[in-house]
């Protein structure tokens, strides 16, 4: 796949984030099917949690070449930052701003930086092709996630949660 054709998949993350709000039930987001797995709602507050730190990524590889990034602990930001009481909405606004903020920085970047990297403690040398690649999929990956929590609540008989 092109880096094009990459960036404009990673451009409609928000997009495909919201589409798949407005098919699942308000009543099942914040149903977990189990103690250790994520609710919709803390899916959709990591988004933006997890977008921040991309795009400090990005820009580092792309004005920093070579230097070592940081990874974090998302289970206990999920924890200690209380994603399962924060707004959906203003995750989703936050996480569309810095999605469109990241596409503007890629739309203008040269064919020779794609190659430009970073050392990441869990994922070794990572070029911006790869940090592209990784963060389209983030989105992707998730909206699976929220499917199978669908399927579960379903399964489970639709139970209330509160």
């Amino acid at each position: 796949m092109s880096h094009r054709d990459l960036l404009e998949s990673f451009a409609s993350g928000c997009n495909r984030l919201e589409e798949a709000l407005r098919v699942l039930p308000k009543e099942m987001w914040d149903y977990k099917p189990a103690p250790d797995r994520w609710s919709v709602r803390e899916i959709i507050v990591h988004m933006p949690d997890s977008e921040a730190s991309g795009y400090v990524r990005c820009c580092k590889i792309i004005a920093q070449s070579g230097v070592a990034v940081d990874a974090y602990d998302q289970d206990a930001w999920a924890d200690l930052l209380g994603y399962r009481n924060r707004s959906v909405e203003n995750a989703l606004d936050l996480f569309r701003c810095l999605r469109q903020s990241t596409v503007e920085l890629l739309e203008t970047v040269e064919d020779a930086i794609w190659e430009n990297h970073v050392s990441h403690p869990e994922d070794g040398i990572m070029t911006l092709s790869k940090w592209l690649f990784l963060y389209d999929r983030h989105v992707t990956k998730h909206l699976s996630q929220m499917r199978r929590n669908f399927e579960a609540w379903e399964k489970a008989g639709r139970p209330a949660v509160g």
